[in-house]
C-alpha cells in the first residue's frame, strides 16, 4: 500500500438505494469506482468495498484526506449506514466528512429547474430550482434525474465534496418520517442494584 499523502484524495460512497456504491478520487481523476446492486447487507458490505476500492486504486487509508458521503433522499436505514460510517471514519483517519445529497448529485450533472429523485410507492421526490422539495407521482417535463449507474454517481459525489465546506457533519436529508413505528409492547422494566 501507499502511504503517500496525496493532496485531494476524496474517498466518497452511498447506500441511500439498493445498491452499496463508492469511488475514490484523485484531483480530477477517478482512480477507483464500483457498485454492487443489493437490497440488504449494506453495512456489513461497505467497508469491506471501501478497502477493495483502495487496493484497486494502490492507496490506503492514510491516502485519504477527504470522505464525501451520500445522504439522501432514499432508503432511510442506507442512509444511516453511510452517515454512520463516514463520520466514524472521519472521526478515525482525523479527517473531513462531507454530505451531498442525491440533488446535489444530479445539479452538479444538469442544469435542469427540477431534480427528481424515485420514492417509495411510485412516487418522486422534486427539488425545484429554489430548493423547495415537493412529492409528485409523475416527473415533469424537462426535470433531471440521477444516472442509473451507481458508481459514476459515487464518483459526482467525491467531485462535489471537492467543492463544499468542511465545517458541518454529515446529516441525512430526510423528506419524510421514517416507516416504523414505535414498539407495541410494554418497555422493560429497569431495575436499580442499590
Amino acid at each position: 500500500m501507499c502511504t503517500e499523502s496525496y493532496r485531494d484524495m476524496i474517498l466518497s460512497f452511498d447506500t441511500s438505494g439498493p445498491f452499496c456504491a463508492a469511488a475514490l478520487l484523485d484531483g480530477e481523476t477517478v482512480l477507483a469506482a464500483r457498485a454492487e446492486p443489493m437490497k440488504r447487507g449494506q453495512a456489513e458490505r461497505l467497508l469491506p468495498l471501501l478497502e477493495d476500492l483502495l487496493a484497486e486504486a494502490g492507496r490506503g487509508w492514510k491516502d485519504v484526506t477527504r470522505i464525501g458521503v451520500g445522504t439522501g433522499p432514499g432508503n432511510f436505514t442506507g442512509i444511516r449506514i453511510a452517515v454512520a460510517t463516514a463520520r466514524g471514519l472521519a472521526l478515525g483517519l482525523k479527517i473531513p466528512a462531507v454530505g451531498v445529497t442525491t440533488f446535489e448529485v444530479i445539479r452538479a450533472t444538469s442544469d435542469a429547474a427540477i431534480a427528481a429523485v424515485p420514492a417509495t410507492g411510485g412516487l418522486f421526490y422534486l427539488q425545484h430550482a429554489d430548493g423547495t422539495i415537493t412529492q409528485s407521482a409523475e416527473i415533469p417535463g424537462g426535470a433531471a434525474t440521477a444516472a442509473d449507474d451507481a458508481a459514476a454517481n459515487a464518483a459526482t459525489i467525491a467531485r462535489v465534496a471537492a467543492g463544499k465546506p468542511t465545517d458541518t457533519r454529515p446529516a441525512p436529508l430526510y423528506v419524510r418520517a421514517a416507516d416504523a413505528a414505535p414498539s407495541s409492547e410494554a418497555a422493560p422494566v429497569i431495575l436499580d442494584d442499590a
